[in-house]
C-alpha cells in the first residue's frame, strides 16, 4: 500500500493521503511535519480524502490543510490534484471527462478531467461573497464592518493601500499594484495577512493588469506563506478585477510558477482550468512514521 501521493499545480505542491492506503491519523500535527521541507516531504499543504468510498453521482468527501496545520476551506488546486488522484488511482467513472463533485467544509465543487494525459482539470469555486460582515472584516476601530468590500482603505504602517476583500470559500485580500514581487509579497503579504482588521486572517494577492485578458499576480497564503502559485488565489483576483470593471469574464492569470485561465460567469461563478501533475507516491520512513503515528500499534 502507498502512504502517500504528491502533486504540484504550477509549483502549488500538496500531498494527498488516502484512508484507504494508510492508516496514518491526520491531525495538525502530521500535516505540519508532511509539509516540513526539512524533515518532512514538503509540500504547501495535504489533501485527506476521500474521506468515504467514492461513488459515481455522490459528492465525495475530502478534507484540506495548509502547511501550518490549518483547514483550508477550499483549494482550487488542491482540488484539482485530488481529481486526478481519483483518476489515477480509480480511473473508472473518475476519468471519463464526465463533471463530478468534490466536497469540502466550504461546500462542493464541481470537478471535470478535460484531459488526463496532460493532467488538464477544471474545478469550480462557486460565487464569490463581497461582504464586510461574512469576511469578517473590521473597522479600523475594531467594530464590524459593514457592507461591500471593493475597493477599501487599510493602512499597514507606513503604507496607504486600497484593497478588495471576498471570500470564494477562503478569505482573500486583492491588493493592486504597479508591480508585483516576490519581495513585495514575501514582505507585506504576512503584514497584511495578519492584518488586526482580518480576525481570521487572509490570504493576499498583489496584482497588476497587464490587459483586460491577461492578469498578473504574486500570492501570499495565510497558512502557508509565499507561494508561486494558487488556485483560489487566481480566481480571487480575476473576480475582484471583474467586480472592478478591469477585466473580461475570461482571463489568463499569470503567476511565478505559471498560467491558469480563469472564466466569470454572469453571475460571477468562477471556474478555474489548469495544468496537474504527479511527481512522486511513496511510503514514510519508519522513524518519519514513528514521528507521524507515535502509537504502539503503528510500530508493530
Amino acid at each position: 500500500m502507498t502512504d502517500f501521493f504528491k502533486y504540484q499545480a504550477l509549483g502549488n505542491d500538496y500531498v494527498v493521503i488516502d484512508p484507504r492506503s494508510t492508516g496514518l491519523p491526520v491531525t495538525p500535527e502530521t500535516v505540519r511535519l508532511v509539509c516540513d521541507r526539512h524533515f518532512g516531504i514538503g509540500a504547501d499543504g495535504v489533501v485527506h480524502g476521500p474521506l468515504a468510498e467514492p461513488r459515481p453521482g455522490v459528492p465525495v468527501p475530502l478534507a484540506l490543510f495548509n502547511s501550518d496545520g490549518s483547514v483550508c476551506g477550499r483549494s482550487g488546486n488542491g482540488l484539482r490534484m485530488f481529481a486526478l488522484h481519483l483518476a489515477d488511482r480509480d480511473a473508472g467513472s473518475w476519468a471519463t471527462g464526465e463533471p463530478f463533485t468534490l466536497r469540502t467544509t466550504a461546500g462542493d465543487s464541481p470537478v471535470r478531467i478535460l484531459d488526463r494525459a496532460a493532467g488538464t482539470v477544471q474545478v469550480g469555486l462557486g460565487i464569490p461573497v463581497f461582504d464586510a460582515a461574512a469576511l469578517p472584516l473590521l473597522n479600523e476601530d475594531g467594530t464590524p464592518a459593514e457592507g461591500s468590500t471593493l475597493s477599501v482603505p487599510l493602512t499597514v504602517g507606513e503604507h496607504k493601500l486600497t484593497v478588495t476583500a471576498l471570500d470564494n470559500g477562503n478569505p482573500h485580500t486583492v491588493v493592486p499594484v504597479d508591480a508585483p514581487t516576490p519581495e513585495l509579497a514575501r514582505d507585506l503579504g504576512p503584514r497584511i495577512a495578519g492584518h488586526a482588521r482580518f480576525p481570521h486572517r487572509t490570504n493576499v494577492q498583489f496584482l497588476r493588469v497587464v490587459s483586460r485578458g491577461v492578469l498578473e499576480i504574486e500570492v501570499y497564503e495565510r497558512g502557508a506563506g509565499y507561494a508561486l502559485a494558487s488556485g483560489s488565489s487566481a480566481c480571487a483576483a480575476a473576480s475582484a478585477a471583474r467586480r472592478l470593471g478591469l477585466c473580461d469574464d475570461r482571463v489568463e492569470v499569470r503567476m511565478p510558477g505559471g498560467s491558469v485561465t480563469v472564466a466569470l460567469a454572469a453571475d460571477g461563478a468562477v471556474t478555474l482550468t489548469g495544468e496537474v501533475r504527479q511527481v512522486a507516491t511513496g511510503d514514510f520512513a519508519p522513524a518519519l512514521r514513528a514521528l507521524l503515528d507515535p502509537t504502539p500499534e503503528a510500530s508493530r
